[in-house]
């Protein structure tokens, strides 16, 4: 017999499973800020992906969790489609981060590691950003907290796209041949795109906030 309290939907789990969803996606960039301090240090001859298939695996179970925990609750603390949209904004995370990792396995050249470090310093703040503004959800918050952290996002995301362009212009001026250029200029562009993954992580944050304010 289900009790009132999880029928109402009063219990934490909801926000129990969406900030270890914000951890997961957290761990996956962190681990390909140490995988590309690993391979500059010469700690390996490739990059391995188990384990950021490990990590993308436990948030999709996270996020399979969570699906089937909506199914039983009757009425939720969050609307469901909110829950399910951030549910899935972090899932893409990772599943970004492992894209990255897959492509850097087969790269033929040396990986030309300064410059990914660059933009995953960034990557890492973006994450911090989010992990915080989704703890922030369960006790309710004040949107002048979750604005200051999503302004902090906003400039991780806006950094990243400078550093972008950066690297395109010394990718675009360096001694690449075309293949090496067209491999690069993709490979930025991904590790771009996964900034832009927090980035719309933390604007449904906000947007959910808003609602609730």
């Amino acid at each position: 017999m289900l009790s009132l309290k999880k029928l109402m939907g009063k219990d934490d789990k909801f926000f129990d499973l969406l900030e270890a969803g914000a951890e997961e996606a957290k761990a996956s960039v962190d681990l390909f800020a140490s995988t590309l301090k690993k391979i500059a240090e010469g700690g390996g001859a490739g990059v391995s992906l188990d384990e950021f298939i490990q990590t993308r695996r436990k948030e999709k179970r996270i996020r399979q969790t969570l699906t089937e925990e909506l199914s039983k609750t009757f009425i939720t603390p969050l609307e469901r489609e909110d829950i399910e949209a951030l549910s899935f904004a972090l899932y893409r995370i990772p599943k970004q981060v492992e894209k990255v990792v897959e492509r850097l396995a087969i790269y033929p050249g040396r990986v030309p590691t300064e410059a990914f470090a660059r933009q995953a310093a960034l990557m890492q703040q973006a994450a911090n950003e989010v992990v915080f503004m989704v703890k922030q959800l369960r006790g309710g918050t004040t949107i002048e907290k979750i604005q200051g952290a999503n302004d902090r996002l906003q400039y991780a995301e806006g950094e990243a796209d400078k550093v972008m362009l950066s690297l395109l212009k010394e990718l675009y001026h360096g001694p690449y041949d075309a293949k090496q250029l067209v491999i690069l200029q993709d490979l930025y562009e991904m590790v771009e795109q996964a900034v832009d993954r927090c980035r719309n992580a933390g604007n449904l944050v906000v947007q959910i906030v808003l609602k609730h304010s």
